[in-house]
């Protein structure tokens, strides 16, 4: 019994002082994360997080505009392999719009239409329209503004579109696994801002592609300050009102008090929702005859920036694949809004699991809903 007191001492001192060093230390977020994340039965964030954060609502406009379905709405079943990928990576939401109708959709897992899921990086997509708009109103000059306008600290070499693109030199470190990393800071830290400011231009901007989720970042708080909205409510009036969305979204924040959104990632919506973004970007900035943003702007997203990374052009990624231009927003955990303009298609894809391979561009899960999306098509032709 001593014995069993003495290790039960020994065990809760060493807990005690890996808890004051947390603190001391700067690293009490991990704690947040450990209590979001383990205790909910995960070990990383994951697509229904967002009810353990802060949000700001992302307001819909009362009149939302339903899609239409497609003559053959659901007459075609999913494809035998299609049904085997989205049960092993627990799919939630996979959606296919053709000629801007609904053509199939399926839910697992107790999802709905209606039920939000983390957008992870497909917000960076978002973000970047944001930019767009902001040109297009004339808040921020252009893609070639220095971001020192707005934030003098940073190098005068760094410009807008250095961060929409993903090449602006920064320190920041990109590592979804480290839990004392940077990445994991922003996630479940509760200053964003502060963070993002003690970055510095440590390479040459604008020289080469390097996906880093504090750009991204930066790139929101440049917008906030351009436009005097937080980005909840300039979203809402600039793109959820006007494209029609159905429902409210939610927007993560790095905390009440402080209530700056995760720009990086985080916005809470559904499969539907999301998939307006990807009729947008293929219907070049135009909604129901109403121009929200410049074509040339879309065709500056959608053109690779550097040719050593022809992956990625300004927020989403890009590639060519059955002979086909495809570019398609992104999240961790294999979420997707997939745009192929030729065949006026774009296929929506949610869930918490994804192949991922380091040395590939493209995860392999990415091909494969595209290849069993155009066996359906072709089979009910």
């Amino acid at each position: 019994m001593k014995k069993f007191l003495r290790i039960l001492g020994i065990s809760l001192a060493i807990l005690l002082l890996g808890l004051v060093l947390l603190y001391i230390f700067n690293y009490e977020y991990v704690l947040r994360a450990a209590r979001i994340t383990y205790l909910n039965g995960h070990n990383s964030a994951f697509i229904a997080d967002y009810h353990a954060f802060d949000n700001r609502i992302i307001e819909a406009a009362d009149n939302g505009q339903e899609w239409p379905k497609h003559p053959d709405y659901n007459s075609e079943e999913a494809t035998e392999a299609l049904e085997k990928i989205n049960k092993e990576l627990k799919t939630v939401s996979f959606l296919m719009i053709k000629n801007d109708s609904i053509w199939f959709e399926k839910y697992y897992q107790d999802y709905t239409p209606a039920i939000r899921s983390n957008s992870f990086s497909m917000a960076k997509s978002i973000v970047v329209a944001m930019v767009g708009k902001a040109i297009m109103q004339g808040h921020i000059e252009s893609l070639d503004q220095p971001v020192a306008d707005f934030f003098p600290q940073f190098d005068k070499e760094l410009k807008v579109g250095d961060l929409a693109s993903m090449a602006s030199g920064l320190n920041w470190e990109e590592n979804y696994y480290n839990p004392f990393g940077m990445t994991a800071r922003a996630y479940y830290g509760n200053d964003l801002k502060k963070q993002i400011l003690k970055l510095k231009v440590t390479e040459t901007p604008g020289e080469a592609f390097k996906y880093l989720s504090g750009n991204t970042q930066l790139l929101a708080m440049v917008l906030e300050k351009a436009t005097g909205e937080n980005l909840s409510d300039y979203l809402s009036g600039n793109f959820w009102e006007p494209m029609g969305m159905q429902s409210n979204a939610f927007w993560q924040l790095d905390s009440e008090k402080y209530g700056m959104e995760k720009a990086f990632c985080c916005i809470a919506s559904n499969a539907r929702d999301f998939a307006r973004f990807g009729k947008l970007f293929k219907d070049k900035g135009t909604w129901n005859g109403q121009t929200l943003l410049d074509s040339s702007f879309i065709e500056r997203m959608t053109q690779a920036r550097f040719e050593e990374s022809p992956e990625y052009g300004y927020g989403l990624w890009l590639t060519n694949y059955r002979e086909k231009e495809i570019f398609y927003m992104r999240g961790v955990h294999g979420q997707y809004v997939i745009v192929i303009p030729e065949d006026e298609l774009v296929i929506v894809r949610l869930g918490e699991k994804f192949i991922r391979k380091d040395d590939e561009k493209h995860y392999p899960d990415f091909f494969r809903y595209i290849d069993e999306t155009y066996k359906m098509l072709e089979d009910a032709s």
